[in-house]
């Protein structure tokens, strides 16, 4: 009897897996056709499985697989992005743009929080998407969320708001660029300093060319890896709070941060020097890892409430739009 019931079990946990997996593959599919192209799959896949939630409900039965996609399977694709990160040339082609990087970053985090602090916003929710807009997108935000003890559907509103916004200035930023008076160099470090995630800077910077291309993506690694030191920092800054909050909540340490770090290194000095992978291979690992974190995103997205989405995340969204606003004006007077 107790057999049968673990069976059965394992067969709902797989069943949960195989649901983000099939949501995933709808974003994916959904992600190629004219105008949601634009959006990317993450997004697309978030869409569907809030509409999903709205109209069906949240499916109990399976919760324990989708709970593994959205927690486990997340920080799966965290270690794995880790692979994009070149330290090498960050260290030594790009240092001066990492004291960019990093007025960037705190600048996005304090102009989001003050913002929303000024419209009475959620600040949970303004504060991920702060991360959001100063790092990497939705990967800072699920990268940091566990840290922050967020909640996951802060993180899925968070993750689907950064997505969508940061594609709207990635377009904004290809349809001004014919008529702004920067060289294709300068053009390609306003976009990788100011956009939101590493596939709107691509988007934006190469129509202005490989070279605007390369500045723009050695830019934006600049910030993926300044997600590190900054997780750390906000773990220190979350058991000080807790203890001058004088709550027992334990801060989980982000092992899965180490794992992104040590990526991190193979990426970059051991495969292509001591391990020679052909670049449809890292290509390939590039769209499993993005795919997995799309699957984590179905997860988190499933336990978006409508209700919860008009009363919370209306005036976060205006804060870190009117953030993103002064960073791009900022960054662009100062290239």
């Amino acid at each position: 009897m107790q057999g049968d019931q673990t069976k059965s079990s394992r067969w709902l946990w797989l069943g949960g897996i195989a649901f983000t997996f099939v949501i995933a593959l709808l974003g994916l599919g959904l992600s190629t056709l004219p105008i949601f192209d634009r959006v990317g799959q993450l997004a697309c896949a978030i869409l569907i499985a809030v509409m999903y939630r709205q109209v069906a409900g949240y499916p109990e039965a399976i919760r324990p697989g989708i709970q593994f996609s959205a927690k486990k399977l997340l920080r799966y694709a965290i270690i794995l992005f880790g692979l994009k990160l070149n330290i090498n040339v960050i260290l030594h082609q790009g240092l001066w743009l990492l004291v960019r990087d990093t007025g960037t970053i705190v600048f996005a985090m304090a102009a989001t929080v003050l913002i929303a602090k000024l419209f009475k916003a959620d600040r949970s929710l303004s504060f991920l998407l702060g991360i959001g807009t100063g790092v990497c997108g939705a990967a800072a935000i699920a990268a940091v969320s566990p840290i922050l003890q967020a909640k996951e559907e802060d993180t899925a509103i968070g993750a689907g708001i950064i997505a969508l916004m940061g594609t709207v200035f990635a377009i904004l930023y290809t349809i001004i660029r014919p008529f702004v008076s920067l060289s294709a160099i300068n053009y390609g470090i306003w976009s990788g300093v100011s956009l939101h995630e590493i596939a709107h800077v691509a988007l934006a910077a190469a129509p202005a060319g490989q070279n605007a291309l390369a500045i723009a993506l050695l830019a934006k690694l600049g910030r993926v890896f300044l997600l590190v030191p900054l997780s750390f920092i906000l773990m220190a800054w979350m058991k000080h709070k807790g203890k001058t909050e004088q709550t027992d909540a334990k801060i989980e340490f982000p092992w899965f941060l180490i794992g992104f770090i040590l990526m991190s290194l193979i990426g970059s000095y051991v495969i292509g020097k001591s391990i020679i992978l052909p670049a449809s291979v890292m290509n390939d690992i590039a769209n499993v890892t993005t795919f997995v974190l799309t699957m984590a995103m179905v997860g988190l997205g499933l336990n978006v409430s409508f209700k919860d989405l008009r009363t919370k995340a209306l005036r976060p969204l205006i804060a870190m739009t009117i953030t993103s606003v002064l960073l791009s004006t900022i960054t662009f007077f100062t290239v």
